[in-house]
């Protein structure tokens, strides 16, 4: 594991984390005391840049898994593929899947009132989608710790799980079908 070989590696990528959220509290704040009523349009915009960085997060990792499972358990090679996943997941997926559910609950409430039954389904589908990030997330501790009880094979079927989740959720918010 990684904070086995750096212990401070842990608290230093927490307090690069707690800064990134104060940075992302204050720009949000700015951007809402700057104009008010056009804050939406703000929240719509960040919210899809941090779903597209969530997207590429769940569609890279799988990729990573199939790549680490080939590689050698304590070779330079799986060690490299660990601190790939880690950072993956805790500097790029975490923040993004907060910030996406932050902002989109935001524009859930204040725009449709969470009213509607595509949005209901959108929110149903994004848990389903979050529940696949927590997969992730324990397959990524599995790695680390040298387990690998999932085949390169069940890794390119789940890498199809976010990609069809996604493909629902962009017709439901496009279409609004019902």
């Amino acid at each position: 594991m990684i904070e086995q070989t750096d212990p401070g590696l842990g608290r230093r990528a927490r307090l690069r984390a707690m800064t990134a959220l104060a940075v992302a509290v204050l720009i949000l704040s700015s951007l809402y005391l700057w104009n008010p009523d056009n804050f939406y349009l703000w929240a719509k915009a960040l919210h899809v840049v941090a779903v597209i960085s969530w997207m590429a997060g769940l569609l890279y990792m799988p990729r990573l898994f199939i790549y680490h499972f080939d590689s050698e358990p304590g070779s330079k090679q799986s060690e490299t593929f660990k601190v790939m996943e880690q950072r993956l997941l805790s500097v790029i997926m975490r923040p993004a899947m907060a910030a996406a559910w932050l902002l989109g609950l935001y524009i859930a409430w204040t725009i449709y009132g969470f009213h509607g039954g595509w949005l209901h389904a959108k929110l149903l589908l994004v848990v389903l989608l979050t529940g696949y990030h927590e997969f992730l997330g324990k397959a990524v501790k599995d790695f680390a710790s040298d387990r690998r009880e999932k085949s390169p094979r069940f890794w390119r079927l789940m890498n199809e799980v976010p990609t069809l989740l996604m493909l629902a959720i962009v017709i439901l918010v496009i279409v609004k079908p019902f």
